[in-house]
């Protein structure tokens, strides 16, 4: 507090004095912009766990269960790149974890007339932005994604908010709402949204550009030089997965995506991420946070690395029908190198230790691995309504066959 009236000219001081009654009356009598999400506790629940919940809190293991491999925490990331939600349980979809990469950010790069996807990998404050998902309490009723990033405004028009952050001890927040299910044609006519080309990688999908509902201080938050495009996957027009994935003649359907990398979901091992974590030697870089790999499922137990040798896995028992092929290893790119709680980016760590440690895979030489792809197997029934499963935490993960893999590029 004292350092907001250091801040501040002389002659601003009664200014703020009177800012501070209209501020306090202000939020007496009116609900503020951030307090959106007070306004959905009546008729919606949030999905996933609160921080204080997390399961991924550091555990040792006694010698009886070291070698069972259990899962330990689940997460989906609504919106490409943003803040994740960690679960206790999820449906499985062909296309993953429910609610998983529904949105992606994108740009237009030069004269480029093809819109680019965008990741922490150009944007490490993307990590920053937050997103909530909101579900109905009735059948009738509209989920509500309600997505967050700190802001705050020059000038005059800025001292509410640092008053209000001097005596809250916060951090200002813009926030906005997105629809959790795809728009009507209604709605999509009404609030001029567009359908347009985007590139994942080296495909091209078709799908709806949405920018029109976001607030145009987040291309400010992220630093964009070039426009800024947000992207809803369009359900009637997926991205089908081959290279490495099942074929619909062996597993009875085509595995398909969102806005997911290349395959439909991501496992990674906490055994293997600590034995990378013991392999790096720079002072600079504090800890290995599993969640740099932004990882759908991690689990825990085990040898380090061991899920390298895996060709499928079920979670649970036979009866759960949670079963997976497990396609290939995930080769790593730099973005691990971005912290996760501040979106700074650590110049070469752990980036150089999975080239030095982890050039595994002769798909891809002089390149990291960590982690594995999946794809969802529905064993029990090959008709598409029944194709889904359910996991949670605490589930065994049982491997159910091994072999070699060999990582075919994008």
């Amino acid at each position: 507090m004292v350092s907001l009236w250091q801040d501040l000219a002389p002659w601003e001081v009664p200014t703020a004095l009177a800012l501070i009654v209209l501020t306090i009356l202000l939020n007496v009598y009116f609900t503020p912009l951030d307090a959106l999400p007070n306004s959905l506790i009546k008729t919606h629940t949030r999905l996933g766990l609160l921080p204080s919940q997390t399961n991924l809190t550091p555990q040792k293991k006694s010698p009886s269960d070291s070698s069972k491999i259990t899962l330990r925490s689940l997460w989906i990331y609504p919106l490409k790149s943003c803040r994740g939600i960690e679960l206790a349980k999820s449906r499985v979809l062909p296309t993953g974890l429910e609610f998983d990469r529904l949105f992606t950010f994108a740009q237009l790069r030069g004269d480029e007339t093809t819109w680019r996807f965008l990741t922490q990998r150009e944007a490490p404050l993307l990590t920053n932005v937050s997103v909530g998902v909101w579900l109905p309490n009735s059948a009738d009723g509209s989920g509500v994604i309600v997505v967050k990033f700190p802001w705050k405004e020059k000038g005059s028009s800025g001292w509410r908010q640092r008053i209000m952050d001097a005596v809250n001890g916060g951090t200002h927040e813009k926030v906005f709402t997105l629809p959790l299910d795809f728009p009507s044609k209604a709605d999509i006519e009404a609030k001029a949204y567009k359908f347009e080309d985007v590139k994942i990688w080296n495909e091209v999908t078709t799908a709806l550009n949405m920018i029109a509902a976001v607030p145009p201080e987040l291309e400010k938050y992220l630093g964009m030089k070039t426009r800024l495009g947000l992207f809803r996957a369009d359900p009637s027009n997926q991205r089908e997965v081959f290279r490495c994935a099942p074929r619909k003649e062996d597993v009875g359907y085509q595995p398909i995506v969102d806005f997911h990398d290349a395959y439909p979901l991501h496992l990674l091992s906490l055994d293997s991420v600590q034995d990378l974590e013991s392999k790096i030697d720079d002072d600079t870089f504090d800890s290995l946070d599993p969640r740099r790999f932004r990882s759908n499922m991690i689990m825990s137990g085990g040898k380090p690395y061991e899920e390298e040798q895996w060709t499928s896995v079920r979670f649970g028992s036979a009866a759960d029908n949670a079963q997976f092929h497990v396609s290939c290893r995930t080769v790593r790119c730099k973005m691990p190198n971005v912290d996760q709680d501040n979106g700074t980016r650590h110049r070469n760590e752990p980036d150089r230790s999975l080239r030095k440690f982890r050039d595994v895979d002769k798909g891809s030489p002089k390149y990291g691995c960590l982690g594995m792809q999946l794809c969802p197997l529905f064993p029990e029934s090959r008709q598409p309504r029944d194709l889904e499963s359910t996991v949670h935490v605490g589930m065994e993960v049982v491997p159910l066959s091994t072999g070699d893999h060999f990582y075919i590029p994008i």
